[in-house]
C-alpha cells in the first residue's frame, strides 16, 4: 500500500511543472485572444455598416453592393457566404450550403474560446490540489517555509486558471452573440434576394 501511495504522490507531484507551463501558455494565449478580439471588434464596426446597408436597401440593389463590400471586407465569412449564394443565383439548395458553411466556420472559431473556458479552471484546480500534498507534508514536519511556498503556488495557479477561464467565457459569450446576429443577417439578405427573383 505504501508503494502505491508513494507512486501516486510522485506522479501527481511530477505533473505540477507541466500544469504550470500549460497555465502560463494559456495565460499568454488568452491575452493574445483579447488582442485579436479587439482587432475583430474594430473591423466589425466598419463592416457592420456595409451589412446593415445591405439589409436596409431594396433587394434589387443587393448584387452590386455585395461585390463592392466583398472587395473591401474580403476576409469576412459573412460576405463570403453572400457572394457564394449570389454566384449560385440564390438557389435554395446553394443558400442552405452557404449558411451551413458559415455555421461551421463560426463553430470552429468558437472552439478556441470554449477550450480556454474549460481548460483554464481545470488546470487551475490541478495546480491548486497538487501542491497541497507537499504543503501538508511540510506542515507535518514543521517546515513552514516549504508549506508557504506550496500554498503560494496553489493560490497562484488558481487565480491564473480562473482568469484564463473567465477570458474564455467572456469571449465565447460575445462571439456567440455576434455569430447569431450575422447568421440572421445572412438569412435575411438571402430571403430578400430570393423574394426579388420570384
Amino acid at each position: 500500500m505504501n508503494i502505491l501511495t508513494d507512486a501516486f504522490f510522485w506522479i501527481t507531484t511530477g505533473l505540477l511543472v507541466p500544469v504550470m507551463i500549460l497555465l502560463l501558455l494559456g495565460f499568454i494565449y488568452a491575452l493574445c485572444m483579447v488582442g485579436s478580439f479587439y482587432s475583430v471588434y474594430r473591423s466589425r464596426q466598419k463592416y457592420r455598416m456595409s451589412i446593415d446597408s445591405l439589409t436596409e436597401d431594396a433587394a434589387g440593389k443587393l448584387f452590386g453592393q455585395i461585390d463592392y463590400a466583398n472587395k473591401v471586407f474580403d476576409n469576412q465569412p459573412v460576405l463570403d457566404a453572400l457572394v457564394y449564394a449570389q454566384l449560385k443565383q440564390w438557389a435554395p439548395i446553394h443558400t442552405s450550403k452557404a449558411l451551413a458553411d458559415f455555421e461551421a466556420i463560426g463553430e470552429a472559431k468558437l472552439q478556441k474560446s470554449k477550450a480556454l473556458m474549460r481548460l483554464g479552471p481545470m488546470l487551475g484546480l490541478m495546480g491548486t490540489l497538487i501542491p497541497m500534498g507537499p504543503a501538508l507534508v511540510g506542515l507535518a514536519n514543521g517546515d513552514i517555509a516549504m508549506m508557504a511556498l506550496n500554498m503560494q503556488v496553489a493560490f497562484s495557479t488558481t487565480v491564473i486558471g480562473v482568469f484564463v477561464g473567465g477570458i474564455g467565457f467572456i469571449l465565447y459569450t460575445i462571439c456567440t452573440r455576434w455569430f447569431s446576429e450575422d447568421y440572421h443577417k445572412i438569412q435575411h439578405i438571402i430571403d430578400l434576394a430570393q423574394d426579388e427573383q420570384s
